[in-house]
């Protein structure tokens, strides 16, 4: 077995971030400075790590590890494996960044909070690089077990703990579906290695159905990922339950790692059954869509309403890869085309969803999401948010200012009308006009009066001035109403405790998520070109 010790750098500096958080805690126990700081640290180094090996395969243009033949390697370091191991360290630090006013009030053990996020980023790491089953069930569990205990882990919140056992009990039952997938695939092809799994040779007929019904187990187990239908009943009730910061990078990085593990079983060990992995993806795909979308319009919360759009947007992310189902979608330029597609709008969902969820927390500090109607007349008390909202929203519909939801949604249908699949794309297009409706109601909001004063939480919003010092209002109790007539983040606190301002890492996360959102919807097509990598 050879074992390439570069490849697997950038998993000893995301494994040695969790170490070094859980010595920095116990060295100086409650400081969150520099548990915060070690945390910070740690994801810089595995980013700059995942980009310094991406860059420094040389001719061959991969690194492996864990091989026992040619192509039969657990581990693969290429420039796919090292884009997606930089992003989720990036979502992960943009994750700390936002966990400023909620860890500031006590709620939240700091030093169990960012080693548990540390160790979901471990696992996210080794995920891109995944390309044996095994290897790919684990990592991806590994980036999954921690979030169970974020959700759940702000002390006295029972809604988080109610959220915590939801998003358990439905990852347990997906699991499970996904291992007996995987069972049936190996008992069918031999190999558990996604080249193996691709080129099987099913000399015996009797195997192909188990085949079939294998990948499509085990696709529909991956999918809990993308919290697409029917494994999509966690969402919403997770996302609200659980730190702000928690549901942004849950709602981000639980759906990029989904996507990576559908691609891979998908499409590069869909060999023998691509039409199997194509009709089951593109099930998955009609019933995300509509049902998140159709729910998605009584929503009165925002996180939930982020929650189901966020099931629809699994749909859009995954209808690409259901051309497969049909003879012209198989051909090796179409297949190329759709895995490009579904790529390009993983990440400007990413992009736009986590600048979404970055606006909410600068707006509720460490609160919880709030009602829509909570964010009435935002546009007058913070025009700088409104318009991070704006853009994050409006891309996430399809609409201008910004043309990065537009563009992914237009590179959607024409891989669906390049491989044979014209009635997905009907599909997708009706689904997008659906959603429109809830979007913009959420924008026109913004710029509406003022809030009821019966449904204001005592957070207001805007960055700006908390940099400059503004002092920060201890809020009034949950039924009352406070309006912030100097631009300043207020947060609500623990009882007892001092005031909490969100402060500049807040403001720079944001800030850094407004910035990738205007550019990638200045520049589109240079996120589908980046997801030229992931082309098989």
């Amino acid at each position: 077995m050879t074992i390439d010790q570069i490849a697997l750098l950038p998993t000893y500096v995301a494994a040695a971030t969790a170490v070094l958080v859980l010595l920095a805690d116990l060295v100086a126990p409650g400081r969150l400075g520099a548990v915060v700081g070690t945390t910070a640290f740690g994801m810089v180094a595995t980013a700059g790590t995942a980009i310094g090996v991406g860059l420094g395969l040389g001719d061959a243009g991969r690194r492996t590890a864990f091989c026992v033949g040619p192509d039969q390697c657990s581990l693969v370091a290429d420039p796919a494996a090292a884009a997606v191991g930089a992003a989720f360290a990036i979502l992960a630090l943009g994750a700390v960044a936002l966990s400023l006013p909620v860890l500031r009030t006590g709620e939240v053990p700091v030093g169990e909070y960012c080693f548990l996020l540390a160790c979901s980023l471990t696992g996210a790491v080794v995920l891109g690089g995944a390309r044996d089953l095994i290897t790919l069930i684990v990592a991806l569990e590994t980036l999954t077990l921690p979030l169970y205990l974020l959700v759940g882990i702000r002390r006295g919140a029972t809604a988080g703990a109610s959220a915590a056992v939801t998003f358990f009990v439905v990852s347990v039952v997906s699991t499970a579906v996904a291992l007996l997938g995987a069972a049936l695939v190996y008992t069918a092809t031999g190999g558990v290695h996604l080249a193996d799994i691709a080129r099987a040779d099913l000399a015996v007929p009797e195997l192909r159905p188990l085949l079939k019904v294998g990948m499509v187990l085990l696709l529909a187990g991956l999918a809990f990922k993308v919290a697409a239908v029917p494994a999509h009943a966690w969402a919403p009730a997770t996302y609200d339950g659980a730190p702000l910061p928690v549901a942004a990078y849950l709602s981000t990085a639980s759906k990029l790692g989904g996507v990576v593990a559908l691609l891979l079983v998908g499409v590069l060990a869909g060999g023998p059954v691509l039409a199997t992995s194509g009709l089951t993806l593109a099930v998955l795909a009609v019933l995300s869509m509509t049902v998140g979308n159709l729910v998605a319009l009584r929503q009165r919360r925002m996180v939930r309403l982020l929650a189901w759009s966020s099931v629809a947007q699994a749909g859009y992310v995954l209808a690409p890869l259901g051309a497969l189902l049909a003879t012209g979608g198989r051909t090796t330029e179409a297949v190329a085309l759709a895995v490009a597609a579904t790529v390009a709008y993983a990440l400007f969902y990413v992009i736009l969803e986590f600048s979404a969820f970055a606006a909410v927390v600068a707006v509720r500090g460490s609160a919880d999401g709030g009602e829509i109607a909570d964010y009435r007349g935002l546009a007058r008390r913070s025009p700088w948010l409104t318009a991070v909202l704006v853009i994050a929203l409006t891309g996430l519909a399809g609409l201008p200012p910004g043309l990065a939801g537009l563009f992914a949604k237009v590179a959607v249908v024409r891989s669906l009308l390049g491989g044979d699949a014209a009635w997905l794309a009907i599909v997708v297009a009706i689904n997008a006009v659906i959603g429109l409706a809830y979007y913009i109601r959420v924008v026109a909001s913004l710029f509406s009066g003022s809030a009821e004063p019966a449904t204001v939480t005592a957070v207001t919003a805007a960055t700006a001035a908390t940099t400059a010092g503004a002092p920060a209002t201890p809020p009034a109790p949950a039924t009352t109403t406070t309006t912030a007539t100097a631009p300043a983040i207020a947060a609500v606190m623990a009882p007892g405790a001092a005031p909490v301002r969100a402060g500049w890492p807040v403001a720079a996360a944001v800030g850094v998520a407004a910035v990738l959102a205007v550019l990638v919807g200045l520049a589109p097509q240079g996120v589908l070109e980046l997801a030229a990598f992931f082309t098989p």
